[in-house]
């Protein structure tokens, strides 16, 4: 996809959706860290449902530490890999008291020593924590940069860097919220809405349906 295109396709994004959000609910930098940890391979709508009676009583890491890795796992049941999670939930929080003060870290290096904590999952939080231009690669936004030609790869780290090499700046800081939103909404897996895409000319997929 030329330079023109890749300008005209998120003009068109930003258009639609100004002010690009996630869908996941918190409340501050650190339950904004647990929820995306708690989202991987699992939906947003699912963490929402769990984390709503989790986050009113345990929103900073004391509290969560308070509660104990067997009370977390039991507000989490209902998400996938909940056992594992938990156990992530509770020593990431043991680390952001002994080691952060408090507080979520700014840089990827530190937030990627957490426990459950990949690039993904940091790459979201210093984006949507501390307005850093990075791109969160999920199964969508890999999806979406592989089937419009904007940025192909084999793997979630050769769509980042091509992503972040060819977004102008003007785009970078929510070009990962808008990619990640088509695809979970308009571009899906089985059977994407193309009659009802924004960017259908500008995409190079194939297999486009009627």
């Amino acid at each position: 996809m030329t330079k023109d295109k890749i300008i005209e396709f998120f003009s068109r994004l930003r258009a639609q959706n100004p002010n690009p959000k996630s869908d996941l609910e918190y409340t501050n930098d650190f339950t904004l860290l647990v929820a995306v940890v708690l989202s991987a391979q699992a939906t947003d709508i699912g963490v929402n449902k769990a984390t709503h009676h989790l986050f009113p009583i345990a929103d900073t890491p004391e509290k969560m530490v308070a509660l104990g890795e067997d009370t977390i796992r039991d507000y989490i049941k209902t998400i996938g890999l909940y056992k594992a999670k938990a156990a992530n939930v509770y020593k990431l929080s043991k680390i952001l008291i002994e080691k952060h003060n408090s507080a979520v870290p700014q840089t990827r290096e530190a937030l990627i020593a957490l426990p459950g904590v990949g690039r993904k999952t940091a790459n979201v939080v210093l984006n949507v924590a501390f307005g850093q231009p990075t791109i969160a690669v999920d199964t969508h936004l890999f999806r979406v940069g592989n089937r419009t030609g904007m940025a192909k790869g084999k793997t979630p780290d050769e769509v980042e860097r091509k992503l972040t090499k060819k977004i102008p700046k003007e785009f970078l800081l929510d070009a990962h919220h808008w990619l990640i939103l088509h695809g979970r909404y308009v571009c899906k897996a089985r059977k994407p809405d193309c009659q009802t895409c924004i960017v259908a000319d500008l995409c190079k997929f194939k297999d486009k349906t009627a």
